[in-house]
C-alpha cells in the first residue's frame, strides 16, 4: 500500500535548518540546534512536548532507548495476528490503519497538523514520480504496475494520463476504497480505461509491465526481505522500475527509536529505514542500475525516489 513514509508514525520533529535541501553544509548538524520530540502514537497530535534535545544530548538519548524493548511489543503484536510483519501489515490496513490513512490520503479537513503535512509529502512524491515517468514519453498505452496502491493516489493518476494500470494492495480495504475513488473521478472521460485493482501481496504479483511502481511500501520490509521484493518486483518490469522509501541515517534512525519509547494507545506496523546504497545494491544484484534519484522533504514526511533500468 501507498503508507507514508512519515519516517517516525510516533515522532515529530522540528528544527532550525532547511529541512527540504538536507544537502546543504549549512544544514548539517551542530550542538546549538534544538529539536522537539513529540508523541504521535495517538490519531490526532496534541502538540505535546516529549522532550526538547540538544545535539550533545544525542548519546544520553541512545542510552536511554538502549533500555526500551520494542522488539517484544512488536512480538505480542504480531502473535495478535498470528503472524508476522505481512500479517500485522495486512491487518492494520484493513482495519484501523485503513481509517487513518483513508483520511490523510483523502481532501477532508479532519485531519491535524501531522496529517496534512504527510498527505502533502505524499501528494509531492506521487507528483514526483509522474513527472519521472511522463519525461520518458506520453504514458497512452503504457502497462503499469502500481504494487501497494493504497487507495489509488497514483494508479488514478496514471490512468488519466492514458496508461493501462494494474493495481494491488494487501489491504482489502484499501482497494475497495482505490476501485471506489477511481469510479468517481474517471467516470465519464472518454478514451481512458480504468485501473484494474486487485487484492494481493507484493510476492504473488505476477505478469509482464512496461513500468512496475512501488511507492512507501519498502518501509515495511527489513533489507533481507526488501532484497527479495525487489529482485521480484524487477522481474515483472520490462523497462523501468521506480521505488521509493524511507532513508536510513543515523540521525533519522535515532529518531525513530526515539519514537519506539511512545508506542500510544493505537497499533501501527513496524517501521524499517533502508540506505540508499543497499537499495542500489540490492537493483545491481539482479541486473539493474539507477538512473534518476529523487527526494520528497516536508516536515514530518521524508521519501528517497529512484527510478531503475536493466543495465
Amino acid at each position: 500500500m501507498a503508507y507514508s513514509s512519515a519516517l517516525f508514525s510516533r515522532v515529530c520533529f522540528t528544527t532550525n535548518y532547511q529541512h527540504s535541501n538536507p544537502n546543504l553544509k549549512s544544514n548539517k548538524l551542530s550542538n546549538r540546534r534544538t529539536l522537539t520530540v513529540s508523541a504521535l502514537g495517538a490519531d490526532t497530535f496534541d502538540g505535546t512536548t516529549l522532550a526538547v534535545i540538544g545535539g550533545s544530548s544525542v548519546a544520553a538519548i541512545a542510552a536511554a532507548i538502549s533500555l526500551s524493548d520494542p522488539e517484544k511489543r512488536r512480538q505480542l503484536q504480531a502473535e495478535e495476528v498470528g503472524g508476522g510483519d505481512k500479517e500485522v501489515v495486512r491487518e492494520y490496513f484493513t482495519n484501523d490503519g485503513f481509517q487513518r490513512w483513508k483520511k490523510i490520503y483523502g481532501d477532508t479537513d479532519e485531519v491535524n497538523k501531522v496529517q496534512l503535512d504527510i498527505r502533502i509529502g505524499h501528494a509531492k512524491t506521487v507528483e514526483n514520480v509522474m513527472k519521472m515517468l511522463t519525461d520518458e514519453g506520453p504514458l497512452r498505452g503504457v502497462s503499469v504496475c502500481d504494487a501497494g496502491c493504497g487507495t489509488g493516489c497514483l494508479s488514478i493518476p496514471l490512468a488519466k494520463e492514458g496508461a493501462i494500470v494494474s493495481a494491488s494492495d494487501i489491504s482489502p480495504s484499501m482497494v475497495s476504497e482505490a476501485e471506489k475513488q477511481a469510479r468517481e473521478e474517471l467516470a465519464g472521460i472518454d478514451d481512458l480505461q480504468m485501473p484494474k485493482f486487485e487484492v494481493s501481496d507484493l510476492e504473488s504479483l505476477t505478469g509482464k509491465y512496461d513500468t512496475v511502481v512501488c511507492l512507501d511500501v519498502m518501509i515495511h520490509y527489513p533489507q533481507s526481505k526488501a532484497d527479495a521484493m525487489i529482485a521480484h518486483l524487477a522481474s515483472l518490469a520490462e523497462n523501468r522500475l521506480i521505488l521509493s522509501f524511507a532513508p536510513k541515517t543515523l540521525y533519522y534512525d535515532l529518531l525513530k527509536r526515539i519514537g519506539e519509547l511512545f508506542p500510544g494507545p493505537s497499533k501501527a506496523t513496524r517501521a524499517y529505514l533502508h540506505a540508499e546504497a543497499d537499495i542500489e545494491r540490492a537493483l545491481q544484484k539482479v541486473g539493474w542500475k539507477i538512473r534518476k534519484r529523487g527526494l520528497t522533504t516536508t516536515q514530518f514526511y521524508f521519501s528517497r525516489i529512484v527510478e531503475a533500468v536493466p543495465s
